[in-house]
């Protein structure tokens, strides 16, 4: 069983930075195909960044290519999100997640089974 614990969110004015974590256990995140995603109320659940297993290949949403960076921390069994420049429109609550599907589609929501609790993120102006 693997578990995700955010952290990291909270409330920042536009053109700030924050720092999010999702510690992993139960799985090695150096192994795993991870992602970020994002949600507001009344909308989907939006990708925002993803990292494949193992090459650390990377994947952003147009919205944050340039902005925000995906990375990991192996000995730390831990994803980050570095989200610098920050606009009011990168509110929301940012969950990670992991996939262990043999075809992994990164922007995909469904393409992931493991999913943390969320952790907001305000942007005010």
């Amino acid at each position: 069983q693997v578990q995700l614990v955010e952290s990291g969110g909270g409330l920042v004015q536009a053109g700030g930075s924050l720092r999010l974590s999702c510690a992993a256990s139960g799985r090695a995140v150096s192994s795993t195909n991870m992602g970020w995603f994002r949600q507001t109320a009344g909308k989907e659940r939006e990708f925002v960044a993803a990292i494949t297993a193992n090459i650390n290949m990377t994947s952003y949403a147009d919205s944050v290519k340039g902005r925000f960076t995906i990375s990991r921390d192996n000995a730390k069994n831990t994803l980050y999100l570095q989200m610098n420049s920050l606009k009011t429109d990168d509110t929301g609550v940012y969950s990670c997640a992991v996939s262990q599907i043999a075809y992994f589609s990164p922007r995909s929501p469904t393409s992931y089974n493991y999913w943390g609790q969320g952790t907001q993120v305000t942007v005010s102006s």
